[in-house]
């Protein structure tokens, strides 16, 4: 089995994260059809994260890249924003893992480090459109959550949020 391990991100590995965004935001890009957002600009790439900086001047967003056998294989974003508009301490701001590994459960290994290393009140959006997540989600929500823990299941459709929303708590 892959060891998975994960690797907080400091401003010098900026342009690190900024290449690994261009993949994952390219992966949101046919959920956009209808929307502005996933237009390539005329230098051949997507528009740049509006938030990227924030991950290094505001102390409760964190970054981490995962690490599949020492190579980089995602990154994972995490931050207090409560797209439920409810209490919370951390929520799963921005999750990839590159394709190539997906289907050896880099994602769930890797979104199941940083939710359990981090108790609280925890939620997780999922758009809409991303059909393919809310499994994935759902299932490292059940994984996660303390014995006898339910996971709470909101679905929204306004000004904060468009889609499923995961609460759940961890010891």
């Amino acid at each position: 089995m892959a060891l998975v391990s994960l690797e907080p991100v400091g401003r010098e590995r900026r342009d690190t994260l900024t290449n690994l965004f261009q993949l994952y935001a390219h992966d949101f890009s046919e959920q956009w059809f209808d929307r502005p957002e996933g237009e390539l600009g005329e230098d051949g790439r997507l528009e740049e994260y509006a938030y990227m900086d924030l991950y290094w001047s505001e102390p409760e967003r964190e970054v981490m890249l995962i690490r599949r056998d020492g190579r980089i294989a995602g990154f994972v974003m995490v931050n207090r924003y409560s797209h439920s508009g409810l209490p919370l301490d951390h929520q799963i701001a921005e999750f990839f893992v590159a394709r190539k590994h997906r289907r050896a459960k880099v994602g769930r290994e890797a979104a199941l480090q940083v939710i359990r290393a981090r108790p609280g009140q925890w939620e997780i959006a999922v758009a809409r459109r991303n059909e393919g997540a809310k499994p994935f989600w759902r299932g490292v929500a059940a994984a996660a959550v303390a014995p006898g823990g339910t996971v709470e299941e909101l679905d929204r459709q306004d000004e904060r949020w468009d889609g499923l929303i995961l609460r759940f708590w961890v010891a």
